[in-house]
Formats: structure tokens, C-alpha cells, sequence
């Protein structure tokens, strides 16, 4: 292709980028029907001339040469809409392998086709369980994979779906669904400016720092962020715990004071089932955390509707420089917990949680210690530890622990 040519393409994919235009070139007259294209481009850094200051707009361009270019528009692709950023993924695809050779690696560059992308983790996960052999697996060792696939409909729109395998590596049961392959998220997400967004579907929901609730909801949810306040509200189904399927109107806020962060939850379960099944219908939360330096201070309560056992509570100190790009960095906590019988969501973040098998008139305590150091680049190794556990159903150790490798993509 003449090199004038896949210029003047070049220019209709980055207009309305700014910049001002001044035609370097002894050989691109204001006469020439590209001289505006040639001239914006160079403005933008996009393309450069020879050394004696000329363009050669005639003669043949190489794939390594248009590379070059592409290379420069994905420095420019946040001031892109939408349709050029498909555009551009496109030509990033088509010249893969001459941007490699520049040494070019953009994030989502290789997983990018058209105006979808795609992203996922991994992991591999030994858990020595709390409860005893003879009652149940003393132990368990599985891999977890997970692909996101995200299509971007428009500047303000896009759909996302999440596709998860799970294999159990030691003494898997027929119900553990071994090697079945689901969508566990599908949702929709249209943002109105940027700083308000409605999701549709089946979307996360982590609570605070997930005690009570690190999981998926069925429903709707109207969100708020400024970047110091933020706010949502939602109405759906929860997807763990023993308010499956039931409908929760729910909502929190927070605010971020710079010394310390504040936020509130509320949650409102409708019909007969929460009652009946575990006690309470309504339970609101409060979190703080506070920074100092790399450490942290965190805490948050809960307090139900219930008659007794109606209150849970985390108080902890954390310390973090944990940079999953940066190799040696790490995150390490400890926290001491109660969690009474009647005031749990059900969908706990710990991956050793067997023990969240609370007996229904009693509080469960425990101390656990967690955190997270970084191997390599995008590999991590995470580790929980609980002890002291405390009043759970007979059958139990007073101990649970949990190593995993786990590889973001």
C-alpha cells in the first residue's frame, strides 16, 4: 500500500484526537490531498519523516513500518471512542507479531478481537478442612479456572460473562460437579457519565472485607462514585448462604476522609423464608478502615433483627505493599472474629471456611491470619490460617488452613 494511502486511513481513525497541526515536510505541499491527514498525524506523534525532513508519501510502506504507527495510536487509545478502539485492536491483532518484534506488549493487546477481550485466573488449592476425619473430607486439593469475556457495546455500554471450571484432584464426589463447566456471572453494565452506572444481571457482591459476603446476586443495582463518596443501591437474590434465592432489598455508602474510610450496608429480606430459616429478615453493618502508611487497621460489625446471636464483628491490623506486577511484594493480616448464628449472609470470603458450619444458638469465634505474596509477575501465593475456633457443630478441629498459587492472564 502507498505510504500516503495507509496515512490518510490512519488519520480517519484518530480524529477528534487533538493536537495542533504543522506540517514538518518539504514534500507535502498544502496542494496534496492528504496535507491535512500527514500534517495531524505528525502533530500527534503518530508518524515521522526521513532525516532531511520529507515524507516519501509515494513509496510502498512495510508491515514493519505501519506497526510502528499502530504502535503510536495504542500510547493515544484512552482518547479514543469506542469504534476507533475496535478499529485499532484490530489492526493491533493483524500486526501481532511486527509489534512483538518492537518489543510492544500493551495490556490486553493479545486478548483483544474486535471490540471484545478477554482476561482469567487460576488456581491450584490445598485446603486441610476443620472437620475431622470419619465426618466429612479432612482435606481437599482442587484446580479452579476462570475466563472473563467482556464486549464492549458501545462508549457507555458493555456485556460481561465469566466462565469457571472447578476439578477436584483428590476424592471427588459426583456432587462436586468435577470438571462441569458453568457461566456463574453474565450482567450488563451501562454508565451514565463517570461516575454513575446500572449492572443488570448476575453480578459480584463483596460486603466490606467479605466476612459475611463475597459472592454473586441475581438483580439490579444503581451505583454512585466520585472517587470519595460512593453509594449503591440494589434489589435481587442472593447466590450463597441460606438466603439462596431469596429476595433481599439491599444497599450501602461510603466515604473516603483520606485518614480513614467509612461505609454502612443494609439488607432487607422479603417473605417467610429468612425468618424461618435463619432467624432474621433484616441486618445492617458498619467497616472502618484506617491507614497508616503501609499498615492498616480494619474492622467491621453487624447487628440482625434476630432475638439472640444477632451480632458479628472482625477487629484486625494489616500490612501491604502487594503489587501483583512486582515480585516480593506481599499482604499480611490478622484478625480476631465472631459470627453469631443469626447474623451471617452466608457467602464468607475465606477459602477455609468449613467451620462457618455455626451451630444455630451459639456465636462461632476465631483468630485466622491471611495474606498474599507475589512469586512472579501475575503468580501469587495466598495463605489462610484460623485457630481458637469456637462453638461449631460437633465433628470439628479448632484449626483450618489454606495455601493456593494463584495465576491472573
Amino acid at each position: 500500500m502507498k505510504k500516503i494511502l495507509a496515512l490518510a486511513a490512519v488519520a480517519a481513525l484518530t480524529a477528534g484526537v487533538s493536537a495542533y497541526a504543522a506540517n514538518p515536510f518539504s514534500d507535502v505541499t498544502p496542494d496534496d490531498w492528504a496535507y491535512q491527514a500527514v500534517s495531524d498525524l505528525s502533530a500527534q506523534g503518530v508518524v515521522e519523516g526521513y532525516p532531511d525532513g520529507t515524507f516519501k508519501g509515494e513509496r510502498n510502506m512495510t508491515r514493519y513500518e505501519l506497526a510502528q504507527i499502530v504502535a503510536r495510536l495504542m500510547a493515544k487509545e484512552d482518547q479514543l471512542n469506542a469504534e476507533q478502539q475496535a478499529t485499532l485492536d484490530k489492526l493491533a491483532g493483524e500486526y501481532a507479531d511486527e509489534l512483538a518484534n518492537l518489543g510492544v506488549r500493551v495490556s490486553n493487546l493479545e486478548k483483544k478481537v474486535g471490540n471484545i477481550s478477554w482476561a482469567g485466573d487460576a488456581k491450584m488449592m490445598y485446603t486441610n478442612n476443620a472437620k475431622k476425619a470419619g465426618e466429612g473430607s479432612e482435606d481437599t486439593y482442587k484446580g479452579r479456572i476462570r475466563l472473563n469475556v467482556k464486549g464492549q457495546v458501545n462508549d457507555a455500554t458493555y456485556v460481561q460473562g465469566r466462565i469457571v471450571t472447578n476439578m477436584w484432584f483428590k476424592d471427588a464426589k459426583p456432587t462436586d460437579g468435577d470438571g462441569n463447566t458453568t457461566m456463574d456471572r453474565l450482567f450488563v453494565n451501562h454508565s451514565f457519565g463517570d461516575k454513575t452506572s446500572v449492572v443488570l444481571g448476575r453480578q459480584d457482591l463483596t460486603v466490606f472485607g467479605g466476612l459475611e459476603y463475597d459472592d454473586a446476586f441475581d438483580g439490579a443495582k444503581l451505583a454512585y462514585n466520585d472517587g470519595k463518596f460512593d453509594a449503591y443501591a440494589a434489589f435481587g437474590q442472593l447466590n450463597a448462604g441460606d438466603y439462596d434465592k431469596t429476595d433481599a432489598a439491599f444497599g450501602g455508602l461510603g466515604y473516603d476522609f483520606g485518614v480513614a474510610k467509612l461505609n454502612a450496608a443494609y439488607f432487607n429480606f422479603t417473605g417467610d423464608k429468612a425468618k424461618t430459616v435463619s432467624g432474621f429478615d433484616s441486618i445492617w453493618g458498619a467497616n472502618l478502615v484506617v491507614p497508616v502508611q503501609d499498615f492498616s487497621v480494619f474492622g467491621e460489625y453487624w447487628d440482625s433483627n434476630a432475638d439472640k446471636n444477632d451480632s458479628a464483628y472482625q477487629a484486625g491490623i494489616g500490612y501491604s505493599t502487594l503489587d501483583a506486577s512486582k515480585p516480593g511484594t506481599f499482604a499480611l493480616n490478622v484478625a480476631y472474629n465472631k459470627v453469631g448464628a443469626k447474623a451471617y449472609l452466608g457467602g464468607t470470603t475465606y477459602d477455609a471456611n468449613d467451620f462457618f458450619d455455626i451451630v444455630a444458638d451459639k456465636d462461632l469465634k476465631f483468630w485466622n491470619v491471611f495474606g498474599d505474596v507475589v512469586l512472579q509477575k501475575n503468580v501469587t501465593l495466598h495463605g489462610e490460617y484460623a485457630w481458637d475456633i469456637e462453638n461449631t457443630n460437633a465433628g470439628y478441629d479448632d484449626n483450618a488452613w489454606t495455601v493456593s498459587l494463584n495465576y491472573a492472564f
